[in-house]
């Protein structure tokens, strides 16, 4: 059937850092979440008329980031969150997200604003489940902009 389009798909995508250093490992991330916008809003009463109350937009809040991935040795995401953590050495930085086709090319691109981390978690181990270490990575930024290919 020509002409009908499917929805994207959500497993298809690839994070980068504009970070230095960085490994091969930095882009390979197995979940994101969080891209998110709520617009604040102000209540204004109506005045002389009770029955009314007015929504008015005040500023948009943007959800945390959230990564997660197969812990690497040798990354520098893990490197950057260790010096934000044990030396409280915080460099902001920008990173894309991208949905990706079928042929890898882009979808949508958002591109977020001054990223610093601000939780990193390690999944627990257990000795009878052969699982993979996981590290999680909450990121708060400013914003992100869509960026559509």
């Amino acid at each position: 059937m020509t002409g009908f389009t499917y929805p994207a798909t959500g497993f298809h995508f690839l994070v980068g850092f504009e970070l230095f250093p960085q490994t091969v490992q930095d882009v390979r991330f197995q979940e994101v979440s969080g891209l998110n916008v709520e617009m604040q809003m102000e209540s204004i009463k109506e005045g002389g008329e009770n029955r009314f109350e007015h929504q008015l937009p005040l500023r948009a809040k943007y959800g945390d980031l959230v990564l997660k991935r197969g812990m690497f040795v040798g990354s520098g995401i893990h490197l950057w969150c260790k010096n934000a953590f044990e030396a409280f050495e915080f460099q902001p930085v920008n990173l894309i997200v991208s949905l990706l086709n079928d042929q890898h090319i882009p979808l949508f691109t958002w591109y977020v604003v001054h990223a610093l981390p601000k939780k990193w978690d390690i999944s627990g181990f257990d000795a009878e489940k052969s699982t993979v270490a996981i590290e999680t990575l909450t990121l708060t930024y400013r914003y992100y902009q869509t960026i559509r290919i």
